[in-house]
């Protein structure tokens, strides 16, 4: 077995090493030692997680500041929405919503009712997100537009879709869409039906983290990061950087649009305020906190920094969105690599503390010194 075989192998017993642990925590520990409350908070920021994904491949890889990630997390989100809201009005037997009836509206719209069935809404929520961010992408990125540009753009459209969304009262409007009763025939208000949403979310991190390092570890991860360093000379070696940006652009769209279904029935709700410029900006404020450039430096920014949120909020509600501004700007400035870089930091800086060591001569025995002479002879 060659060097880089045996790299390989061991980077993959590590990987599934990672894996199980994970598994172990997610799966094992976290059900048996949170209360319901608790888990179902955790649900909510494995979703968050799950965008982070998405952005560390996209941001970190690919050199993309993604600051429109709620466009895609509220596609997915809205639609999962509707569909469960058509659910429970056709349970109760009513031909539209309830929200609807007391906004004066009799008749459902035509665009919600593709996503009645099942089946439609499950596939909207997989491939709508991924066809407007290759749309996107392939109007951006062919023109190539990049950097600073691209990052106002992308945040335009979050904030565009936010506006849209609260004139709209056939969608809800300003309040969004809430009070679900039911999520694909089982209920909300069941214990046990909220358990499983729980291992619905966490499987679904587990899938996308391994979906990023399988690319992240693949000839195209390679290619991703060589086009973020030197674009032009991947052009000159005759890739299209504009593709391989789509790529990671619209995998990470994928990924916000499952996170951002799982978000509706976790939380109960899904408004403008979810989707628009601000959560953008959180989920990239985790992902940079995390550490952008590894695997799972965004999953544990994402959830540590939306615990802080969640817990430093309540006892600071009006400081709490200015010491976030301040640690992502201290954090992109001046810790690129982010809390995973605080390991390789550390190692090279005890390294660089280590005394130096000191080689001793070894000392030459008469045996040695007898075979030395006669060479010593024979060269002059």
């Amino acid at each position: 077995m060659s060097i880089i075989q045996r790299l390989n192998a061991n980077s993959s017993l590590k990987a599934l090493g990672g894996f199980a642990i994970a598994a172990v925590l997610l799966f094992g520990i976290a059900p048996a030692v949170l209360s319901d409350f608790r888990l179902s908070l955790l649900a909510k920021f494995l979703c968050f997680a799950i965008v982070a994904v998405g952005i560390g491949l996209a941001w970190g890889r690919g050199g993309m500041l993604t600051l429109g990630q709620g466009v895609f997390f509220g596609l997915g989100a809205y639609i999962m929405a509707m569909h469960m809201q058509m659910a429970d009005a056709a349970k109760a037997g009513d031909d539209v919503p309830e929200f609807m009836v007391i906004s004066g509206i009799d008749e459902l719209p035509s665009y919600w009712q593709p996503f009645e069935s099942p089946l439609v809404a499950v596939l909207g929520i997989l491939l709508l997100p991924g066809l407007l961010a290759l749309v996107l992408g392939f109007g951006v990125f062919k023109r190539r537009v990049k950097g600073a540009y691209f990052a106002i753009l992308s945040q335009a459209l979050a904030a565009a879709l936010a506006i849209l969304l609260t004139g709209q009262q056939s969608i809800g409007g300003f309040t969004g869409l809430s009070d679900f009763k039911t999520f694909f025939g089982y209920r909300l208000d069941d214990p046990v039906n909220r358990r499983m949403l729980f291992f619905f979310a966490a499987g679904a991190l587990l899938a996308v983290v391994a979906i990023a390092r399988q690319l992240m570890h693949s000839r195209y991860g390679e290619l991703l990061v060589a086009v973020r360093d030197q674009e032009e000379r991947v052009r000159f070696l005759g890739y299209d950087p504009a593709n391989i940006k789509i790529v990671a652009y619209v995998v990470a769209a994928f990924f916000a649009g499952i996170a951002g279904a799982l978000f509706t029935p976790i939380v109960g709700i899904i408004s403008p305020a979810d989707i628009g410029v601000v959560p953008s900006i959180a989920f990239l404020i985790g992902v940079a906190i995390g550490g952008r450039t590894t695997l799972l430096g965004p999953v544990l920014g994402a959830v540590g920094v939306a615990w802080a949120q969640t817990s430093f909020s309540e006892t600071f509600p009006s400081g709490w969105v200015y010491f976030q501004g301040a640690l992502f700007i201290v954090v992109v400035g001046f810790i690129p690599a982010g809390l995973a870089g605080f390991g390789p930091l550390a190692k090279q800086v005890l390294e660089r503390a280590r005394p130096a060591k000191t080689v001793t001569p070894t000392p030459v025995t008469e045996a040695a010194a007898e075979v030395i002479e006669p060479e010593k002879v024979e060269a002059r």
